[in-house]
This record gives structure tokens, C-alpha cells and sequence, in this order.
């Protein structure tokens, strides 16, 4: 846990911190239930449908144009509702102690996924990081805390059961320091350390947290499916960038200085970065 002062970051002892807090500090997830009440669920959903009316697909990520249609990034700028509840106090009281009392959002992202009941989900992945690496074979040492840097928040606009293809993640898995194994992807039986994978099943007004670097996927629906509508949002420490925009819109740089990148690597360098994590 840590508490920011100025410009440095002090440790916190974790006793006077949420216990949200410091399960999301020692398992990578938390479920806080009905931090939404039903008047906010409804103006919320209402507001990011008319955000999906009225704003194309943002094409960021190599999909196809259909699943691009599922997503709608940078809400904060485009509906009020959003903004309230990027800053619900709920939230933040849990994730402050692990991320600084001036954490910021670097991603808030609308999902409105139909129903897909012959969907396999997502391949199991982190979302940036893993932050501290580790080899295989070497685990973060348990006595230590496990430093968080950016924490993931699904606010749940209807309820999401087994057969909605919920959200998975395998409990402590951040503390590997690895990604998870590449040719295992969709693998429901996957584990790590001997942990296995959990679904967070959960209901409208309820949100999902978990750490950037925890293993998740989502899993696969049932002929049940009823589709997944939430908004997300991504807190991050202050030092991490916001993801808002993509680096070609949102940089500090001259024209002479962008003419000037022409390789790969300057551009790199100079910070005009392919999206990745959290920007698509």
C-alpha cells in the first residue's frame, strides 16, 4: 500500500486500508456489490447508448469492423454519466491506497457485447505489464507486497451470469511476474501456482476490480447468452500515461520533431506508440 506526498510515494500500512483493498492487493480481483443504485444503472445505460448512436467505431485494434461496433472509447469525454461514475467514491477508496490518492483514469471504454452463444471468449492475457518480470521458476516473494500500478474496473450495467461469459482470472496469478502460457489460450482449465480460475459473476450496479498484471480471459457463453453491457475504466499510478486518445492524437511534440521520426524506432522514441494495452 502506499500514500502519495508531494512528489514521492510512502508506504501505507495495509491495516487502514479496505479490505477490497487488500484483497486486490493479494488475489489481483474484488467484487464491490451495488455501488450503482438503479436510477444511476439506467441513466448510465442510456448515456452510453447514445454515445454508440452518435459516435462511429473508433478503429484501433486489428479486428474486424463488426467487433469493433461492441466498443466505444474515451466515455469521460463524451457522456456526463460516465464521469460521475468514473469518480464514484466506492471505488476510489479502494483502489487509492494501492495506485496514490492522485491516480487518474487512463482508459474508460463502453462494452455493449450482443449475445454470441458459440463464443469461446477471450484468450487468457494481462493488460499491461506483467510490471516487475519474473523467470520462470521465481514468484514474488510473499512476505513482500505486491506493487500495483494500474487496476481495472467493469461497472455493470446488467447482471452477468455463467452463461454471459462472464470474466475470469485466476486468483494471485499477478504475483508470477509471466504472462500466461501462450499455447494454452482458452484453456478453462488453466492454473497458476496451484490456483484455479474464478468467474466473476455479478449484477447490474456491481463492479468487477482487478489488477492490470492478474491473468483473466473472458469466458466462454452458453445458448443462454445474454449479452454484456458495462462501462470500463482503467486507474492507473500518476507516472503511467492516459490511454484516452492514441499517441498520434495526443502528443507533445513539434512538427519538425514528428517530420523527423521516420524510423520505427524514433518514433518510438519520441513517444508516437502503436496502440496496445488499454488504447484499443
Amino acid at each position: 500500500m502506499i500514500r502519495r506526498r508531494g512528489g514521492v510515494l510512502l508506504y501505507r500500512d495495509s491495516g487502514s486500508a479496505p479490505e477490497a483493498s487488500r484483497q486486490l492487493e493479494r488475489e489481483g480481483f474484488a467484487h464491490l456489490p451495488g455501488i450503482l443504485d438503479a436510477q444511476a444503472v439506467a441513466e448510465l445505460g442510456a448515456s452510453i447508448n447514445e454515445v454508440f448512436n452518435e459516435w462511429p467505431a473508433d478503429r484501433r485494434a486489428p479486428r474486424s469492423a463488426e467487433l469493433d461496433e461492441h466498443f466505444r472509447y474515451e466515455l469521460l469525454n463524451r457522456s456526463e454519466a460516465a464521469r460521475r461514475c468514473v469518480a464514484n467514491s466506492q471505488v476510489l477508496e479502494v483502489i487509492e491506497p494501492l495506485l496514490g490518492e492522485d491516480c487518474h483514469v487512463i482508459a474508460n471504454t463502453a462494452w455493449r457485447n450482443p449475445p454470441d452463444p458459440e463464443s469461446q471468449g477471450q484468450a487468457w492475457h494481462v493488460d499491461a505489464g506483467p510490471h516487475v518480470p519474473l523467470p520462470e521458476g521465481v514468484r514474488w516473494p510473499a512476505d513482500i507486497p505486491k506493487p500495483v500500478f494500474a487496476i481495472g474496473v467493469h461497472y455493470l450495467l446488467k447482471d452477468v451470469s455463467l452463461d454471459d461469459g462472464p470474466t475470469w482470472v485466476i486468483p494471485g496469478s499477478h504475483y508470477s511476474g509471466r504472462v500466461p502460457p501462450r499455447d494454452r489460450p482458452f484453456d478453462a482449465q488453466l492454473s497458476e501456482s496451484g490456483q484455479c480460475p474464478v468467474p466473476l459473476t455479478a449484477n447490474a450496479g456491481d463492479a468487477i476490480l482487478f489488477v492490470s498484471d492478474v491473468w483473466h480471459r473472458r469466458g466462454p457463453s452458453s445458448d443462454r447468452d445474454q449479452g454484456r453491457f458495462f462501462l470500463q475504466a482503467h486507474y492507473a499510478r500518476r507516472d503511467i500515461a492516459q490511454r484516452l486518445w492514441t499517441s498520434e492524437t495526443a502528443h507533445q511534440l513539434s512538427d519538425q520533431a514528428i517530420e523527423w521520426a521516420t524510423l520505427d524506432r524514433h518514433r518510438t522514441l519520441l513517444g508516437l506508440h502503436s496502440p496496445m494495452f488499454y488504447d484499443g
